[in-house]
């Protein structure tokens, strides 16, 4: 039996055992498992390693996809850049990183795209977020993180610096954050809303529920919207082809 599996914590919702499972049965593919593996600490993804010998390959979800990076024995060009791993191939020669978000995400945004949007903000700091920025810098996009709590001597925005100014020419948002998943579905980024316009476009990774607080702020305002609904089928087909790359 060929194992695949998800790593994160909590992985109580996870969308990648439904789907894989799903494709299995439905594609006839009888040979293959997906399961989920939650780790309390990255620390002990070694003896994971070691438990499941059969394992063949790997998502790596919240809040690992920056800490798994040292036990790979080698990663693509993109995870180097973006320094941030969500699929991994195991292989006699060892673990192998990819970013599958990356091809997700930028498949994803075309969908409500405009030449207008040229500034960004991303909302978050954490693994995705890094997907999200390669994306953008290979678009030529500017972008600007936005975090409760920027590092010292960054350029990082807080939520409170976010005013007329910068929501006026910042008109690609982009949620990377989890606030807003179902069951905390009242939660959202706190962004001032009462800026957004038509002309923005608001991107959330959520997926769960499909209209977030988040989005659902901005379609009150005429803006675009997206969730990350197809970005998570995307990325889950890139990685079934990593798997099974020859």
């Amino acid at each position: 039996m060929r194992r695949f599996a998800l790593i994160g914590l909590p992985l109580g919702h996870s969308f990648s055992q439904r789907y894989f499972t799903a494709k299995f049965a439905t594609e006839g593919i009888s040979d293959c498992i997906y399961d989920l593996f939650p780790l309390e600490d990255i620390s002990q993804f070694p003896s994971l390693l070691d438990m499941h010998p059969d394992l063949e390959g790997l998502n790596v979800t919240i809040p690992y996809k920056e800490k798994v990076i040292p036990f790979l024995d080698d990663m693509s060009e993109v995870v180097r850049d973006c320094g941030a791993c969500n699929c991994i191939r195991r292989t006699p020669a060892g673990l192998f990183g990819h970013n599958t978000d990356v091809v997700g995400f930028e498949q994803s945004l075309q969908a409500g795209l405009q030449p207008s949007h040229r500034q960004a903000l991303i909302l978050g700091t954490g693994g995705a977020s890094k997907a999200v920025a390669y994306v953008l810098r290979k678009k030529g996009i500017a972008y600007r993180y936005v975090s409760r709590r920027p590092s010292p001597n960054s350029s990082m925005l807080t939520y409170q610096d976010l005013d007329d100014t910068i929501l006026s020419s910042h008109t690609l948002l982009i949620n990377t954050t989890p606030l807003g998943t179902s069951p905390a579905i009242e939660e959202a980024p706190p962004i001032p809303y009462d800026l957004l316009t038509a002309a923005h476009y608001l991107f959330d990774l959520v997926y769960n529920p499909p209209v977030t607080k988040f989005l659902q702020e901005g379609l009150l305002r005429g803006a675009t919207t997206h969730n990350g609904s197809d970005m998570l089928v995307i990325q889950a087909e890139e990685s079934w082809r990593i798997w099974n790359a020859k």
